[in-house]
């Protein structure tokens, strides 16, 4: 990620997270952002950590790519019981790329979840990074719809 701090610290045995320089910019990247993307991060508790509707802690619990040239993804992810009232569905819309990375192994975690994600301007529409605990999703995109509600695969 560009502004967005999500990192394993061996020193301290857990993960190092700053949204603030991004936080800072959004601003100023808002603008160019697709509709979809732009209201998704620009919720207010979106990197709020305690927050309701904040996306740091939800689990991945789906991916879905498209079986035809649609080029559309879901990605699902389940609420934390703790946090979260409601899970979250992105709907990506003119997918170009979409790629999973494997980084690290977090192997006292049953499932992946949400440090924090960001949301860039691309010439074709944004580019979303989600940073997981064990891994980092990417997709270059049109557009995305985020919806929070009752989760359900």
């Amino acid at each position: 990620m560009k502004y967005v701090v999500a990192e394993w610290d061996a020193d301290c045995s857990g993960f190092r997270l700053d949204a603030s320089a991004y936080l800072a910019e959004l601003p100023r990247l808002a603008p160019e952002l697709p509709p979809g993307a732009r209201a998704f991060v620009m919720d207010p508790g979106h990197y709020r950590v305690g927050a309701h509707r904040c996306v740091k802690d939800l689990e991945l619990a789906g991916i879905r790519p498209a079986t035809d040239k649609s080029g559309t993804l879901l990605l699902h992810f389940a609420p934390n019981p703790w946090k979260h009232e409601e899970g979250i569905r992105i709907r990506y819309t003119g997918v170009t790329r979409f790629s999973v990375d494997y980084g690290h192994s977090i192997d006292w975690m049953d499932a992946d979840t949400v440090l924090f994600d960001e949301v860039l301007p691309d010439p074709a529409g944004c580019v979303h990074e989600i940073a997981l605990t064990d891994a980092t999703v990417t997709v270059h995109c049109e557009d995305l719809d985020a919806v929070w509600g009752p989760y359900a695969e």
